[in-house]
């Protein structure tokens, strides 16, 4: 098991407590809003805020953090991440925060401790890169967007 180590900002509301699994085959964590005046933060139709989760963690090398939408907000409100997935590096220590945007058509209204993303942990694969004077064949080549499937074709 891997295992992330989290440190308070200062005047954070501990009692939120740290991320949680909501189910037992849950792949992200959900992670909260921490807002240091226990308040609440009005987002606009199409305006973007860095929510504060009052967390700082500590990644194992060979790890990343991928900060990711919560699929009823973006479904209910609108409300999304605009740098989904968002990635935190293992040498990364400062605050942790989540860029929430509302692409709904109302104000949304981010309260102190709602769940506002979810935190998913995947292992990083480092490579060497090089450059050669041209790259092998394969049955698609150079075919671009949408290349790979036949119109009417669902299985796509």
């Amino acid at each position: 098991m891997v295992e992330i180590v989290f440190a308070w900002e200062d005047g954070a509301d501990r009692a939120l407590g740290l991320p949680v699994y909501a189910s037992a085959g849950a792949a992200g964590a959900d992670v909260r809003a921490n807002l240091p005046d226990r308040g609440e933060i009005r987002l606009a139709p199409g305006a973007r805020v860095l929510v504060p989760t009052g967390l700082r963690l500590a990644i194992p090398q060979g790890f990343e953090v991928q900060i990711r939408p919560r699929s009823g907000l973006a479904l209910k409100h609108g409300i999304t991440l605009p740098n989904a997935p968002g990635t935190i590096d293992c040498d990364y220590r400062g605050p942790l925060g989540v860029i929430l945007m509302n692409a709904g058509e109302a104000e949304f209204v981010v309260g102190h401790g709602d769940r506002i993303a979810q935190m998913v942990v995947a292992p990083v694969v480092q490579v060497a890169m090089r450059v050669a004077d041209d790259l092998d064949e394969t049955a698609r080549g150079a075919g671009g967007f949408g290349s790979t499937g036949v119109r009417g074709d669902v299985s796509r």
